[in-house]
């Protein structure tokens, strides 16, 4: 399946398509893939995530779901990409993995149904949606801080193109360590569903990233981990975590540690 990637290189962001372990210029040069500097695969205008998607999520929180789904943003200036290091500031507890797949928008899309979203898709990546679940008890109903922080938003390496998100395995694992696992068919809207349902009232442009949602068993991650991502189909997205300075008391809530925020960090309460 075609593939291309955003890379760093002598200082120039540059598009180049993976050949194997390799990534090929449009002049021809190549570079191994492990040694490149990855960006982010898209430029985003918005980036959009699903609430509780998989059914084992659900099942794990004793969750009893909505009819529909239900969304919040995260800012594009949390981008992080392949290869990265996610923050985790001194003074929080509960910096959460969630692997998932994402939707990347390939042209304008407005009052599309879900038999033509495909139309619309760009393709395909990886993201960990990274979650800094000590704000959760004064981020409720917005997630802005817990899912917006800086570093917070991996996605990569690539971009697929005609990849079929049908019956397609996903797996996280923590120092080889698999912590998460399942398939795409466990998802309760698939992708063309998220996209008809967000394009009746957001134009969706190109570059925008639609966060599909992740399976059971997101848990926190501490200093030093390595955090990756497999999809079938997608490859590899992998992340290390560093220490951060601690967040400022200087202004606004403060990291907490309740009931609450440990039963959503380890998933056994139900998320507000």
């Amino acid at each position: 399946m075609p593939e291309t990637r955003r890379i760093l290189l002598d200082g120039v962001v540059t598009t180049v398509t993976r050949e194997a372990d390799e990534l090929v210029l449009g002049d021809g040069r190549r570079v191994a893939a492990a040694k490149a500097v990855h960006l982010p695969p898209c430029v985003p205008m918005k980036i959009i995530c699903v609430h509780l998607n998989y059914a084992s999520r659900r099942d794990q929180f004793g969750h009893p779901g909505t009819a529909t789904p239900t969304y919040f943003h995260k800012p594009t200036s949390c981008l992080n990409s392949h290869g990265g290091a996610v923050v985790k500031p001194e003074n929080c507890q509960y910096l959460n993995l969630e692997g998932e797949v994402g939707i990347v928008i390939g042209r304008t899309a407005r009052h599309v149904p879900p038999e033509r979203a495909a139309e619309y898709i760009a393709g395909y990546t990886i993201a960990n949606d990274f979650g800094l679940h000590d704000f959760r008890d004064t981020d409720a109903g917005s997630m802005l801080r817990v899912k917006g922080s800086d570093t917070l938003g991996s996605v990569g390496p690539g971009l697929v193109t005609d990849w079929d998100f049908r019956g397609k395995s996903i797996r996280t694992l923590v120092n080889d360590d698999v912590v998460q696992e399942d398939t795409t068919d466990g998802m309760i809207w698939d992708m063309h569903y998220l996209v008809a349902d967000l394009a009746r009232l957001i134009t969706l442009e190109p570059g925008d990233l639609i966060l599909s949602g992740t399976p059971a068993n997101s848990r926190p991650v501490d200093i030093a981990d390595r955090v990756t991502v497999e999809v079938e189909g997608l490859g590899r997205l992998t992340n290390h975590i560093v220490a951060g300075p601690p967040v400022p008391d200087y202004a606004g809530a403060m990291p907490t540690d309740s009931e609450h925020v440990r039963g959503v960090a380890y998933g056994t309460g139900v998320p507000a």
